[in-house]
């Protein structure tokens, strides 16, 4: 919210069930999905592709998208171009640390490869023929090397705000779609924990952190 202004107008991508509209305080924000449920504005949206009009939006949310996507270069290049001048794509993905990479290890959800070329528009970085799939090392292979990401994407973002975090608060969440273990608790032990999480995260983020939080500027 603190990057977007009331009179904004907004686009999520792989919104899937588009919960964001619950968090999201400006009333302009259109979900979008590949999919075609009845709850999204916009169905059978493809983010390599997505057939809006040239500067349509003020700022993009892709929450969790962008290690399914098979060519993260493209995915990019689009949204600078349905993005307006000075427009914000808005990033959460996870952190592949140590932790998160032995949790992969153990849950077989969607694993990680640090071999593939994310800058690659010919060979995928995720399996192109599952949309589930995922490849939690692209942001970490996007991101991770300023030099690498000035490199590619350099005429396109500039970093504006870039923050590591979460770790227990992730372990137990319980998921989304695929439900898993978890405690539920209520603020006072929620706050309890994110203190933990700070400190962990920040002073030793390779090994706790597994989530990451970018806001990116159109240059």
């Amino acid at each position: 919210n603190k990057y977007i202004k009331e009179e904004d107008v907004g686009l999520e991508v792989g919104s899937g069930a588009g919960f964001s509209k619950e968090f999201i305080l400006n009333k302009n924000l259109k979900i979008s999905d590949f999919s075609d449920h009845q709850h999204l504005d916009f169905k059978n949206i493809d983010a390599h592709n997505t057939k809006f009009e040239k500067n349509s939006f003020d700022y993009i949310i892709a929450a969790h998208v962008i290690h399914h996507i098979p060519y993260p270069i493209k995915f990019f290049k689009e949204m600078h171009r349905i993005l307006k001048k000075d427009g914000r794509l808005i990033i959460h993905e996870p952190y592949a640390s140590v932790l998160l990479q032995i949790i992969e290890l153990i849950m077989k959800h969607e694993g990680y490869d640090w071999t593939k070329d994310v800058w690659s528009e010919s060979v995928p970085a995720t399996d192109d023929d599952d949309l589930w799939s995922g490849n939690i090392a692209i942001p970490n292979l996007v991101f991770d090397d300023i030099n690498i990401f000035n490199k590619n994407l350099g005429p396109y973002f500039k970093i504006e705000y870039e923050n590591l975090s979460e770790c227990f608060i992730f372990l137990n969440s319980g998921g989304v779609c695929s439900k898993t273990f978890h405690i539920p608790l209520n603020n006072f032990f929620l706050n309890i924990l994110s203190k933990i999480d700070n400190v962990l995260t920040k002073t030793f983020p390779k090994i706790f952190a597994m989530g990451r939080h970018l806001v990116l500027k159109k240059m």
